[in-house]
């Protein structure tokens, strides 16, 4: 028995029970991979089965208020999958009538859908013979062929996909793409792999040469750039003022508070003249909350929120941000970092 049959063969008898694997509908395998791209199973399923029960298909999503997605979104970082999803619903829906494009090329074609996803959705609805490629595959392939070259460099892409594709069950090519991923989550895992009870332990050259440890090979990133968001919580009996972002950022049509952004910590007095410049003199802070830390990609954001209290809330440049009531803010979208913050004052539930 072959590599690829032996990979399909274990999937059967343990495979994991999910719902996007219990049909072939493109719209719903389609929404089960933007929602996991940066995100583990057991993170997402939830978030896959509010956005099928509230946007059962492609029209509904298409015809929704970006702001509703946003919300139902929130938590899972990496917004602009969510614009993206978005964008590509109203184009389906329109340009194409609804019809998920079938091809691997026209479904790549489609915004937020890279290499992976557009092989994934193609063999698991379509029984398209296209391999994919993700953090499980590499994992699995590096260290049963026992191969060095880093997973994260030009070279070491072109090696595994070459690899990928060649060992892909062409009769069965979305039951072996489901297989070696959940083969490489279960089975072949990050640490302490089962390698013991594994049913390529006898042809695996990395265990054989007990090198699984050491692979995949992966080059290091680049240190976190730091980042001090200093955020501006005015407040007063009934309403919050929040921000919408329209800036060109992972952010963006969020809601936050007003704040300014540096790359060394300010201190207090730069602070207080940063809130005077902007709104004047007539304000008191209250009090500074406890730093939140925040980890992006390639950011790492240290955050302070300070509660101003204003003598006069019809100050010209507060006109301009949005006065939210309490009960509402349940329905506006925010970054995970803010939510954090009103849940720790007991704001928001």
């Amino acid at each position: 028995m072959n590599f690829s049959s032996k990979i399909i063969e274990w999937y059967k008898l343990n495979k994991r029970d999910l719902p996007w694997r219990k049909t072939k509908n493109p719209y719903k395998i389609w929404i089960s991979e933007i929602i996991l791209q940066q995100t583990q199973i057991n993170q997402g399923l939830p978030y896959y089965n509010k956005f099928i029960i509230e946007f059962p298909n492609i029209f509904l999503l298409a015809r929704s208020d970006e702001k509703k997605i946003l919300k139902l979104w929130q938590g899972l970082g990496y917004y602009s999958r969510a614009r993206n999803l978005h964008f590509t619903a109203k184009y389906i829906a329109t340009q194409l009538k609804g019809v998920f494009p079938k091809e691997y090329d026209n479904i790549l074609k489609l915004k937020g859908v890279g290499e992976y996803t557009a092989a994934a959705i193609a063999s698991f609805a379509f029984n398209k013979a296209h391999a994919v490629l993700d953090g499980n595959v590499f994992r699995v392939l590096s260290r049963y062929f026992n191969i060095n070259t880093p997973i994260n460099t030009s070279s070491g892409k072109k090696e595994f996909y070459l690899l990928s594709n060649k060992l892909l069950d062409t009769n069965e090519p979305g039951t072996y793409n489901q297989a070696i991923m959940d083969f490489g989550s279960l089975q072949c895992k990050p640490r302490n792999p089962n390698c013991k009870a594994c049913v390529l332990n006898i042809d695996c050259q990395s265990y054989n040469s007990n090198n699984q440890l050491k692979l995949p090979v992966k080059i290091k990133p680049k240190k976190k750039k730091k980042i001090y968001i200093d955020y501006f919580y005015i407040k007063n009996n009934y309403f919050l003022f929040l921000n919408k972002r329209l800036n060109q950022d992972i952010w963006k049509n969020l809601y936050d508070f007003p704040n300014i952004i540096n790359i060394n910590k300010p201190t207090k007095v730069e602070i207080t003249k940063s809130i005077t410049e902007e709104y004047g003199d007539n304000f008191k802070i209250i009090k500074t909350s406890k730093i939140y830390i925040h980890n992006l990609t390639h950011k790492k954001i240290f955050a302070r929120f300070w509660e101003i209290k204003f003598e006069n809330l019809l100050n010209e440049n507060l006109k301009k941000i949005e006065k939210i009531n309490f009960n509402d803010l349940i329905n506006y979208p925010i970054p995970r970092l803010i939510d954090k913050f009103l849940n720790d004052e007991k704001l928001i539930n």
